[in-house]
């Protein structure tokens, strides 16, 4: 059954992206912005997290991953109708744009 998800990576300056590129080619993704590929992926189920799951364990028989390389899906969860997403590998690190918006503050500091 074909589901279509966005994979968002960042595996750094020494990371397998040739590996990565192969397997991207190999399923026809489309190019989406650095970092950023859309794909129709042959899933076996496709639920949200069995399609993770399958694709999880896909990529680290293809990809040589390591302990900062980042990989997120994004798709449509079938069951629900809800878009979702979730780290393949790595996890969140704090937002470059974090701090960028300054606001009043709400009350006076209290020493």
């Amino acid at each position: 059954m074909i589901v279509h998800l966005v994979i968002s990576f960042d595996l750094g300056l020494k990371g397998d992206y040739s590996n990565l590129y192969s397997w991207l080619d190999q399923h026809d993704a489309i190019e989406c912005g650095n970092g950023l590929a859309a794909l129709a992926y042959d899933a076996k189920d496709t639920s949200f997290e069995k399609t993770y799951e399958q694709l999880k364990m896909e990529l680290q028989e293809k990809i040589q991953i390591d302990k900062t390389d980042r990989l997120y899906m994004i798709m449509k969860d079938t069951a629900d109708g809800m878009m979702k997403g979730k780290f393949l590998f790595g996890n969140r690190k704090r937002a470059p744009w974090e701090g960028h918006f300054m606001q009043e503050p709400d009350k006076a500091d209290i020493f």
